[in-house]
């Protein structure tokens, strides 16, 4: 079996990670990791919406590789992989065990969590390339400075111990960072878990749709990869995707909407929270749901239509390109 992937570090321990889940279940079978260099991977600093959004930018290259039969199946983040259009011949066929779910801060030498609540961020500057990420620090630490900051966590981090600045997609430089707000899922797979100075609890930031969820994609008629995909697919994940999603979904959400979603099973039931926000903090919009874990998609409908009576879609619209109008 051939899964393509990025040829980013994080990236590729993710899909080295579905292989031997794989091999495990079929000692048998041979897979076979085929590398990618994606948009989004060869432009480091260009805003993400600019590359044709996370799914332009990570996803798409290897998508149409599934689709002209070089590959099986293709490793994502399931975080970076559009929720707000059709995939016309390509499902997931697994979602494998969620890791963490939640953003975590990593700080400069010198620089302690303590200080930015003591002054509210005053004076710090603090890297994030996400509307969302953005906009919850920004009710978190109100006077701090958010720059733009994108590349691999890796190398984020490089920069931020060097004092690097980021150069702007439109020309210039910010920072350097003082502080960076990223993934704990991304920094454990990258080695760096030792550089978390804070975990952020859902009620501080509320994780993106999907985060911490690796999924894998095949073509809808590859009953052979299907089947050897459903041997690595872990229930509980596939069930809180579906209620993340269809909010994404229903609000028609683009790759860098301030839109965050995530859902728990409980027993026989998921618990939904779903937000809207804006990075200026002047509309902030939260639902909380619970439903049955066996009707995801209902849940997660029933939360996106709560959130648009209350105002979500043009909180959205401010957020969306001018093309995209």
């Amino acid at each position: 079996m051939r899964i393509g992937t990025r040829k980013s570090v994080m990236a590729l321990a993710q899909t080295s990670e579905i292989a031997r889940q794989l091999t495990a279940a079929d000692p048998a079978l041979d897979v076979e990791i085929v590398k990618f260099e994606t948009t989004g991977d060869q432009d480091q600093t260009g805003k993400l919406l600019d590359l044709g959004g996370k799914g332009g930018a990570f996803v798409a290259q290897i998508r149409d590789a599934v689709r002209e039969g070089r590959l099986e199946a293709a490793m994502h983040s399931l975080k970076d992989m559009p929720g707000n259009e059709d995939t016309p011949g390509l499902v997931i066929g697994a979602t494998l065990t969620r890791d963490p779910p939640t953003d975590a801060l990593v700080v400069r030498h010198g620089v302690t969590l303590a200080d930015l609540r003591r002054t509210g961020g005053k004076g710090f500057k603090i890297g994030t390339n996400a509307v969302r990420r953005a906009a919850y620090v920004r009710r978190l630490f109100p006077e701090c400075e958010i720059i733009h900051f994108r590349g691999a966590a890796d190398t984020r981090i490089r920069k931020l111990d060097n004092g690097e600045k980021q150069r702007l997609p439109e020309g210039g430089e910010v920072g350097p960072a003082d502080a960076l707000v990223m993934a704990q899922a991304g920094l454990e797979r990258v080695g760096c878990a030792d550089r978390i100075a804070h975990c952020f609890s859902p009620d501080e930031i509320l994780p993106a749709v999907g985060q911490g969820i690796v999924a894998v994609e095949c073509a809808a008629s590859d009953w052979c990869t299907l089947a050897r995909l459903a041997q690595i697919d872990d229930p509980v994940s596939r069930c809180c995707a579906a209620a993340e999603r269809e909010v994404l979904w229903v609000l028609n959400g683009h790759c860098n909407s301030p839109i965050a979603g995530y859902a728990i099973v409980e027993g026989d039931d998921v618990l939904l929270k779903a937000a809207v926000l804006d990075e200026a903090n002047d509309h902030f919009i939260e639902v909380t749901r619970r439903g049955p874990a066996s009707r995801p998609r209902e849940l997660g409908r029933a939360v996106a239509f709560e959130l648009l009576a209350k105002g979500a879609a043009d909180v959205i619209a401010r957020t969306r390109p001018v093309s995209a109008h």
